[in-house]
């Protein structure tokens, strides 16, 4: 497909590599880097000193750290608070779909239910025994559902606070981890309140009535998180605040890993997802960027093809605009799928004519991307064809998402 385009700076001097590197993350905030400020550091420490393999191997290392991190997220409550229900939300599953957690009201269940992440085998979900069906204190509740292994706590309530879970919660901060306060059916509490006094209702006081209850109930140890949630309407009441609260509260080196399994609730979420793969797709063409002093032949060989298309396919699976989730939201809302299909882009962005070769679309690609963004994206950089692409790829996803987002909104 020939050379890159022209008018690239030569990269012979690595300032020009660190200056690059330092421009695209200082655009990022702290919380929403893919890699620490450590990492940073060091990587631009071996640039400047000419040491680009060991710049290499620092991303390498950073790279499969993203890769492989697990996410352990344990949801414990009284028993009909609605755990099972949050787990599926947080999944991104309906309730009564395969591998769902079981909604069902019961005291029966004294193991601990493991749900991993119907897409990303990364992040799992544990639901644990309520307090009730174990009957233990909050300490020993902690050993016997192995605490340690897990990086959050949801303690899910639905009623009013307990004793119990604010001993749970005591615990919880002794042992120096993170829990919110998840308070469940405030639909329901609204409902009544508006059925019994219809001429003094008021959403907003009553919803705060319910808040305070917690904050006193709570008081002696800190100022909890706690969300108001309905368990039938994820996109209202305080769920995708309590998505973007949990994904700045994780650790620095696992939000990204979290922000891939939420579901596209809100056009931030979309959003967040799209900066944390366009860093990824920035991380791959660094590393090989360090590498390209001189301009280079680029071919896009049939493998290379191969790949593209299995990343478009990863990309489309990430933001839920896959044919799968296709399917299923047409069955939602009763509409053939192909009618869903028309109104995006990404499903058709390598099907050719008979007068089209799929590696003449995919140079029109780089060309429409490369003038949309001024040329190319780094100072200093020799990006290959196939970055630029995976960008224009992941661009042409997030925006059908957004459209799919769009729609699910019309429906409700």
């Amino acid at each position: 497909m020939g050379q890159l385009l022209s008018g690239t700076p030569k990269n012979d001097d690595n300032g020009s590599l660190v200056s690059s590197f330092t421009e695209y993350f200082k655009n990022y905030k702290p919380e929403n880097k893919i890699i620490s400020e450590e990492t940073i550091s060091s990587v631009e420490l071996h640039l400047k000193r000419r040491n680009n393999q060991e710049a290499i191997s620092v991303i390498n290392d950073a790279l499969k750290n993203i890769d492989i991190a697990p996410i352990n997220v344990a949801v414990t409550g009284q028993c009909g608070a609605g755990k099972s229900s949050l787990i599926n939300a947080l999944r991104g599953v309906k309730d009564e779909e395969k591998g769902a957690a079981d909604t069902r009201v019961t005291e029966t269940t004294m193991k601990i239910m493991p749900y991993e992440h119907p897409k990303i085998k990364n992040l799992t979900l544990w639901e644990l025994p309520s307090f009730r069906t174990l009957t233990l204190p909050p300490k020993c509740y902690l050993e016997k559902v192995e605490f340690k292994k897990y990086d959050f706590f949801f303690i899910v309530s639905s009623v009013k606070p307990t004793t119990q879970e604010v001993d749970l919660a005591k615990e919880i901060r002794i042992m120096k981890k993170n829990y919110y306060i998840v308070r469940t059916k405030v639909d329901r509490d609204l409902d009544h309140e508006k059925k019994n006094k219809p001429r003094t209702f008021n959403r907003e006081n009553t919803m705060e009535k319910i808040r305070s209850s917690y904050l006193r109930a709570f008081r002696d140890i800190g100022e909890p998180r706690i969300f108001l949630i309905s368990n039938h309407n994820w996109s209202d009441y305080e769920f995708p605040i309590l998505m973007e609260s949990l994904i700045q509260d994780l650790s620095a080196e696992k939000p990204h890993n979290f922000i891939f399994r939420l579901s596209n609730v809100s056009e931030a979420d979309i959003e967040r997802k799209y900066n944390y793969a366009k860093q990824l797709i920035w991380l791959e063409a660094m590393k090989d960027g360090f590498c390209s002093t001189v301009p280079v032949v680029d071919i896009l060989r049939n493998s290379d093809v191969e790949k593209l298309k299995t990343s478009l396919n990863h990309y489309r699976d990430l933001f839920g605009v896959d044919d799968e989730s296709l399917e299923f939201m047409a069955k939602e809302a009763q509409v053939p799928v192909e009618q869903l299909k028309k109104k995006l882009k990404s499903p058709y962005l390598l099907e050719t004519d008979k007068e089209e070769t799929l590696g003449g679309k995919l140079l029109k690609y780089v060309k429409e991307f490369a003038s949309a963004n001024g040329g190319l994206l780094a100072t200093g950089l020799y990006l290959r064809k196939s970055f630029y692409l995976h960008f224009y790829f992941l661009d042409t996803v997030t925006e059908d998402a957004k459209v799919l987002l769009g729609e699910a909104s019309s429906k409700n």
